[in-house]
């Protein structure tokens, strides 16, 4: 089984093909690491490989088939992993000259969760600098470049997850959404991208952007390849009070169930886990809710003719289409903007020079040395966000912009919630335009900001969603449906977006 075939065919196919010794996990991670070697100069997707890691891990399954033995549900799987996640004795960046010399002492949960379940760790991923970009313009490395058309950016922060999986040099990727990072890259590069509910995966070894934004998720190339990600690294962990104590359902087993079954109770429910949440809505096909805030102005002719399709799709598979609206959608990007900022300062302040990480030299007192670290240790976009996060957060301007920006995003979980009161799920574009051009928007930070319109809203209410691929544009770039769904339900969202995938 080659690269090419395992990007056909996935996850189970590698397992399956491992235990009947149709190839070894060690040949098979051979193979990756030759096609990265091959085509990763010009796309630019990993910053640092784990060879040693990686074949010790492939020899311990191959073993393990050779006995005989039931193999693990990612036994022998190539995955690789965005570079905000920690990795013991494997040199961790965020993308950042920061840490450039960091070698983390331990894993990252989602890691080590990857690994339980026998995957196969190549390397991690290049990415915005403390994932804090639209664009994966924002490494200190390199920028990373769209497999469909090298002359664009893969989305971003988690640019270098998706275009990993795209360009078939991984069989699946973690990265990480903090307001849009795995949906809208998914979207640019054309492979399905999912962020779980908040405190759904263990945020324990990400290092943070904006904690309470912060999710971990996989990138693949079909729905069922992110069920069986989500199946392995979901659950309570101990190691983040933040994890929720919440059943992680069997993903995989509710994908084949028709979208036009009877609705029994949800199988999320509310923020708090309850599953009754929604019985009111009663017997019925699964309601998908079309929200008018995601159709307006600034959004691209050929995009919303792409997810307009993709929602009737769903209604001639059984779906009912209802229109709901989130009237506070206006406000998300400004709330967003302050919220996220606000926390990223408060998370970069550790970076001083003083307890790890860079440290610059030659500076003659103690106030000299923090300013010279941090000004040669963090990109642009790093530190504008910083400065915009301290002034949000100062004396006399906490309230007018931090406080209220926290009450914005209590009104936009509450849009949610009345929406999900009469839908199972809502269906929108990913992202109001397909990849635009490396360097077009790079001197834009509003434009840029821009990008994550239709992602910041899940974020900041702590929802799930989902980015699968809709269509394409006249020039070949894809396009993503998203769907979002109830807090801890992701087993619905994931249910709609693979009987649309199946669809097409």
């Amino acid at each position: 089984m080659t690269a090419d075939q395992v990007k056909e065919f996935g996850i189970d196919a590698v397992r399956n093909a491992i235990a009947e010794r149709r190839i070894s996990a060690s040949a098979l991670a051979g193979e990756f690491f030759a096609r990265i070697e091959k085509e990763d100069a010009e796309i630019g997707a990993f910053l640092t490989l784990s060879e040693e890691r990686a074949r010790a891990q492939a020899a311990r399954i191959d073993e393990m088939a050779e006995a005989g033995e039931e193999l693990p549900a990612l036994a022998g799987v190539p995955i690789a992993i965005k570079d905000v996640m920690v990795t013991r004795g494997v040199r961790t960046t965020a993308g950042s000259k920061m840490l450039d010399n960091f070698v983390p002492p331990y894993d990252c949960t989602a890691v080590v969760r990857l690994e339980a379940a026998g995957a196969v760790v190549l390397g991690k991923l290049n990415c915005d600098e403390f994932a804090m970009g639209s664009s994966t313009e924002n490494s200190a490395y390199r920028p990373v470049r769209n497999p469909r058309d090298k002359k664009r950016v893969p989305g971003g922060s988690s640019g270098g997850s998706a275009a990993a999986v795209a360009a078939g040099m991984a069989v699946a990727t973690l990265g990480s959404d903090t307001g849009g990072s795995i949906r809208q890259p998914a979207s640019f590069c054309g492979v399905v991208g999912l962020k779980p509910t908040y405190g759904r995966v263990s945020r324990y070894g990400l290092i943070a952007f904006a904690s309470s934004l912060d999710h971990i998720g996989p990138l693949t190339n079909t729905v069922k390849d992110a069920a069986l990600v989500l199946r392995t690294i979901a659950g309570r962990d101990a190691m983040d009070a933040t994890s929720a104590d919440v059943p992680v359902p069997d993903y995989v087993s509710e994908l084949e169930r028709p979208l036009n079954a009877v609705r029994d109770k949800a199988s999320g429910g509310s923020r708090s886990g309850n599953s009754n949440a929604g019985d009111a809505r009663g017997n019925g096909p699964l309601r998908v809710g079309m929200a008018k805030e995601y159709f307006g102005a600034g959004l691209d002719a050929e995009v919303r003719s792409a997810v307009e399709a993709a929602i009737q799709k769903l209604a001639s598979l059984g779906c009912e289409i209802v229109p709901v609206s989130l009237p506070h959608t206006e406000y998300a990007i400004p709330a967003y903007y302050i919220v996220a900022t606000a926390e990223a300062s408060a998370n970069l302040a550790r970076y001083d020079g003083v307890r790890y990480g860079f440290r610059a030299r030659g500076a003659r007192t103690l106030g000299e040395m923090y300013r010279q670290t941090r000004d040669g240790g963090f990109g642009m976009e790093v530190k504008r966000r910083i400065m915009l996060g301290t002034y949000a957060l100062s004396a006399g301007y906490y309230d007018a912009y931090y406080l209220k920006a926290q009450k914005v995003r209590t009104l936009l979980t509450r849009d949610f919630d009345e929406a999900f009161n009469k839908v199972d799920v809502i269906a929108a574009p990913t992202a109001p335009t397909a990849a635009f051009k490396l360097g077009e928007k790079v001197d834009d930070p509003l434009a840029m900001y821009l990008a994550d319109i239709y992602t910041v809203t899940a974020n900041l209410a702590g929802i799930p969603g989902i980015s699968v691929p809709c269509g394409e544009t006249r020039e070949g770039l894809p396009i993503g449906l998203q769907i979002f769904g109830r807090h801890f339900d992701e087993a619905t969202v994931l249910r709609v977006a693979h009987a649309y995938e199946q669809s097409r």
